[in-house]
């Protein structure tokens, strides 16, 4: 114990000497650690929100389009298509849209030639797409069976939209859709299951018809919000329902599986970075390799002292080998207090919530050492062997 003791104090004597040294060993191990504690931590802390905003907005909103249309360009959904969805036991709400296309939308005419080029998107929308969707209202209403009935040119735009445009909560704003001025009426919080609705303009289903439409308007989507527990299931019957076998051919899509594959691609990001974290810390430790051996030469003078008062080559051996234990201890605890640290910052600055595996930090710490034992065996074997007579030539 006491042989121990005394190697322990003087591999720490001799990292304390050489500082510039040590630090320079301390690089590798602390940098590969905390490389993957920052790539692990970050992508679950995403993750973990992604989970969040799925649990919140619910996965069970289920979106119904038109993919093809018997003898016409524009795919629309039937004109019953809510009675025929309704039919469908499982279904709680829907909410028919119809998507309009080449519409030009300026918050003033001198931002025309501006948006010509980067269109925006128009949406007839029900006075139930709020309900259905689960957004509440930044500020202002959603249209209503008023605007409906009495063909009023009012709009509810998207807080996206909203923050381009400078329209401030209840400011009372126009805008102009198509050459026509609509009164800003309401915005719309984000939309996170479909993001396009940050952006877009919404009207009544009678504005879209009286406006831009020479015929009947017709939906060409609808959204659903069906029974958690047969989210699947009432996906394919909404299919059927609709179709009735028809030619009108009907597509489904499970809005929140966007988000879960979101979180897949953060996984897929994650072994990238932790790769690299790995090959940054099997760097350190060929560093660690190469200034230890560097440093035995250095040292021949003292391990040849040493030899001749009597301590055999296995003591000699464990002193290095305890040297790049102490290293990897330090650099993996610094590594992990230091990835820690770049995933608070990280979900700080991206509004995550801050998530962190318990086994990571005894993980890093334990990697750290590994690789610092594994590089110091070569330069312990070379010390140990050294003769005394054959320090007198080195040193």
């Amino acid at each position: 114990m006491n042989v121990f003791r005394d190697l322990v104090r003087v591999a720490m004597v001799g990292l304390l000497a050489r500082k510039v040294r040590t630090l320079l060993l301390l690089l590798g191990p602390m940098i590969g650690v905390a490389a993957i504690i920052a790539a692990v931590g970050l992508t679950d802390s995403a993750k973990g929100d992604l989970k969040a905003k799925v649990a919140e907005l619910g996965t069970n909103l289920v979106e119904a389009s038109a993919s093809s249309s018997f003898g016409g360009q524009n795919p629309t959904l039937p004109r019953d298509v809510v009675e025929r969805a309704m039919t469908v036991t499982s279904v709680r709400s829907v909410a028919p849209i119809v998507e309009l296309s080449n519409i030009i939308v300026t918050p003033y005419e001198e931002a025309r030639e501006k948006y010509e080029t980067v269109p925006i998107p128009v949406v007839g929308a029900d006075e139930n797409l709020p309900v259905v969707l689960e957004v509440p209202m930044v500020s202002g209403r959603w249209i209503n069976s008023f605007d409906e009935g009495s063909n009023a040119r009012s709009a509810v735009i998207g807080v996206g939209l909203a923050r381009e445009f400078g329209v401030l909560p209840e400011e009372l704003r126009t805008i102009d859709v198509g050459g026509f001025d609509y009164t800003v009426v309401g915005i719309l919080d984000s939309v996170l299951l479909e993001p396009g609705f940050d952006t877009a303009v919404f009207i009544s289903f009678a504005s879209a018809e009286n406006d831009f439409l020479d015929d009947d308007v017709l939906p060409n989507k609808i959204y659903a919000r069906v029974d958690p527990s047969r989210v699947d299931e009432t996906a394919d019957a909404l299919t059927t329902a609709i179709g009735l076998g028809g030619p009108d051919e009907v597509k489904t899509d499970v809005k929140s599986e966007a988000l879960e594959l979101a979180a897949q691609s953060d996984r897929q990001l994650q072994l990238i970075v932790v790769s690299m974290g790995l090959l940054a810390i099997i760097v350190g430790g060929l560093g660690i390799a190469n200034v230890m051996s560097i440093s035995v030469i250095q040292r021949s003078s003292e391990i040849g002292i040493r030899r001749a008062l009597g301590h055999t080559r296995k003591i000699i051996a464990v002193q290095f080998l305890l040297e790049a234990i102490v290293v990897g201890v330090i650099g993996g605890i610094c590594g992990v207090l230091l990835g820690m640290l770049a995933i608070f910052v990280g979900a700080s600055i991206a509004g995550w919530v801050f998530v962190m595996a318990p086994w990571l930090a005894p993980a890093g710490v334990v990697l750290a050492i590994t690789i610092s034992v594994m590089a110091g065996l070569y330069p312990a074997r070379r010390a140990a062997r050294l003769e005394p007579l054959e320090t007198l030539r080195l040193g």
